[in-house]
């Protein structure tokens, strides 16, 4: 038997009943386009987020009240934590020896920020940070300064601006040594962020640096309190001893019993990209469900194409045995066509589903990645659904007596 030969008699097949192959076809494209169209956006999804957790360093953690990510009811096992003080973090900077740098911040939302007559939309993050939120986080500015340490301690009424904050509040001056106004309180603008562009589909230039001393006193509510501690190890090799010697500190600043849980978290880059993709993995899986629900659906089609083929070819399949050919042959041909178009109908899914997640990475600004290991899977999954859909009517045909099927008319 020539499986080049059976793939040429599917094609002309295909060719010959063009509606009803069509739409058998695209019923099979729908499951691949699901699977892989969740697969590329998704995996362009972890890419982003890895390069942008690359920026904190591998040498580089958090300390935080809750973690950054949570999944089903976890929320529970954190909202009665006590908030981690700006005064338990101060402390902490000052005792923690294995580090280079240790930074405290916090963070509010949805912030109008004004200049004059002219003002932001209430979208603007708000960020209270010290003098080392520039080494730990590795920002830098187009122009201006960065916090000097003794702008925070004496909570001096500064501003360091992002790019949209720069453009909107001053579209035709140099921003800095102008004044913005924040709920009523004046800032001097001294420094402008480099412009970091946007990241899924949200702007990372639509913000606003402060003192943390001025955030904590003005602008954050009883939930807000916590503040987050970035500290940078002397290294790699050294990142280990630094989270030991943290989480010792945190226990003692934070009164936790010996055979207590922490009741705070520390986050890697590796860790928190890590836990994203197990968050995405879900969605992965609902990608996956869809897609095998329309392969189910496709298959029955692709057996029904088959058993009309069978049909229309009984004289042949008599020809076919009457000089000579075994069961197997016929079994085997009727398989890899049916293979065939289940893998003519993957091709063209995972082609709309490589488009579709590379559209939708491009429109968020995430990072293009395909996913190889899905595509593999396509494939696999095609060859497995022309065999167990195939196979009967495959089995049919090598069973077909060739005395009745000469006759047949």
């Amino acid at each position: 038997m020539n499986i080049l030969e059976s793939i040429v008699i599917a094609l002309d097949a295909v060719r010959a009943h063009a509606l009803r192959s069509f739409l058998t076809l695209v019923s099979i494209a729908i499951g691949i386009f699901a699977i892989i169209g969740s697969g590329t956006a998704i995996s362009s999804l972890n890419a982003t987020v890895t390069k942008q957790l690359e920026a904190m360093g591998d040498a580089a953690y958090q300390i935080k009240r809750t973690p950054s990510i949570q999944m089903g009811n976890t929320w529970r096992k954190y909202r009665n934590r006590k908030a981690l003080t700006y005064q338990q973090a101060k402390e902490f900077k000052k005792l923690l020896n294995i580090a280079d740098a240790v930074s405290i911040g916090n963070t509010t939302f949805g912030i109008t920020v004004k200049n004059g007559n002219l003002s932001t939309n209430p979208d603007v993050s708000l960020h209270g940070v010290d003098d080392a939120y520039f080494i730990t986080n590795n920002i830098s500015l187009s122009d201006g300064r960065q916090f000097l340490p003794e702008d925070i301690a004496a909570a001096r009424p500064l501003a360091v601006i992002g790019n949209d904050a720069a453009v909107k509040l001053f579209p035709r001056g140099n921003p800095i040594g102008q004044s913005i106004t924040i709920k009523n309180q004046r800032f001097t603008v001294i420094g402008i962020l480099t412009s970091k562009g946007s990241m899924l589909g949200q702007s990372q230039d639509n913000e606003v640096l402060i003192p943390i001393s001025n955030l904590m006193k003005y602008y954050v509510d009883e939930w807000e309190q916590s503040v987050a501690i970035t500290v940078k190890s002397p290294g790699k090799d050294a990142l280990e001893a630094s989270m030991d010697e943290s989480i010792g500190l945190m226990r003692a600043l934070r009164n936790v019993k010996p055979w207590e849980d922490n009741n705070f978290e520390i986050e890697t880059g590796e860790s928190l990209s890590t836990q994203f993709a197990t968050f995405t993995s879900y969605l992965n899986f609902f990608g996956l469900g869809s897609g095998l629900v329309a392969l189910v659906a496709a298959g029955v089609g692709i057996m029904n194409i088959m058993l009309v083929s069978v049909k229309e070819r009984t004289r042949e399949i008599g020809i076919r045995k009457a000089i000579g050919a075994r069961k197997s042959w016929i079994l085997m041909q009727f398989l890899v066509e049916a293979i065939t178009l289940c893998q003519l109908g993957g091709a063209f899914g995972i082609g709309l589903g490589l488009g579709g997640g590379l559209l939708l990475s491009s429109l968020l600004n995430a990072e293009a990645a395909a996913p190889v290991g899905w595509i593999i899977f396509s494939v696999a999954a095609c060859t497995v659904l022309g065999v167990a859909f195939g196979l009967y009517p495959a089995w049919r045909a090598a069973r077909l007596d060739p005395i009745e099927a000469l006759r047949y008319e």
